[in-house]
């Protein structure tokens, strides 16, 4: 089986379908979301009713703070993001909020744990952004679920990190196309960038692809219409820097 990952959609269709197009033509045969479906993109329905389709194919979902975000209409409007989860919430209907609301935390599959932010309080949103959250992360994830293998997003970058003999996860950035062999011995935690909105100075959309039955898994990058996207942003009057991000890729 390859199971594709995907994380950090943020309401960008075109890049969710470049994406599964390239997924499907590496022979991906499953498909994981890893949270974020909604928020800053211009097309919330549309890629939630993507999701729920491959969700009707046997895809696995988890939830993340973004989604979250959207179930309710938030309080005050101070920040760019509140304006975001405020128009998010207006332009979904009652069955995709309750499809949100439904998405667990976690899943687990093939010995491997799914989560958007971190396993360790999976709600409190953690950035795994450093070595010191990976250790803890990966110390959760073997506490509480028995496992080695953690593949995560929320931090719209890609980074690959393993635990050395001497208990230290060791972080490196991964070359796109080129497949890792995660070796049994060691504990793994991949952080598989943002389908949505990179975040690492290039606008391409990343996901990653998982070969279960050889262990490796490969981080790729697919360019899509950026362009298209930030115009539908600033056409739906959402705040002129989620444009700008995607067409900066950062």
């Amino acid at each position: 089986m390859k199971l594709a990952l995907l994380s950090d959609l943020h309401a960008n269709l075109r890049a969710l379908d470049a994406c599964l197009a390239h997924a499907r033509a590496a022979g991906a045969t499953r498909f994981a979301i890893l949270g974020d479906l909604v928020g800053y993109g211009p097309e919330p329905v549309q890629v939630l009713q993507r999701v729920m389709d491959l969700v009707a194919g046997g895809a696995i979902v988890v939830r993340g703070n973004h989604d979250d975000a959207a179930l309710h209409e938030p309080a005050v409007r101070q920040t760019a993001q509140d304006l975001s989860a405020a128009w998010t919430h207006a332009q979904l209907s009652d069955v995709h909020r309750a499809f949100l609301l439904h998405l667990p935390l976690t899943a687990t599959v093939e010995d491997t744990l799914l989560v958007h932010a971190s396993a360790r309080d999976p709600q409190q949103w953690e950035y795994v952004d450093r070595p010191e959250m990976a250790k803890r992360c990966l110390l959760a994830a073997q506490a509480e679920w028995g496992l080695k293998r953690v593949f995560c997003g929320h931090v719209h970058e890609q980074v690959l990190y393993y635990r050395g003999v001497d208990g230290k996860p060791m972080a490196f950035s991964p070359v796109p196309g080129v497949p890792v062999p995660l070796a049994s011995h060691r504990s793994w935690l991949a952080l598989v960038g943002s389908v949505g909105q990179p975040r690492d100075g290039d606008p391409r959309a990343m996901y990653a692809l998982f070969d279960v039955a050889q262990a490796r898994l490969a981080f790729h990058r697919i360019a899509y219409d950026h362009a298209g996207t930030a115009a539908a942003i600033r056409a739906a009057g959402l705040p002129e820097g989620f444009a700008r991000r995607l067409e900066r890729g950062r």
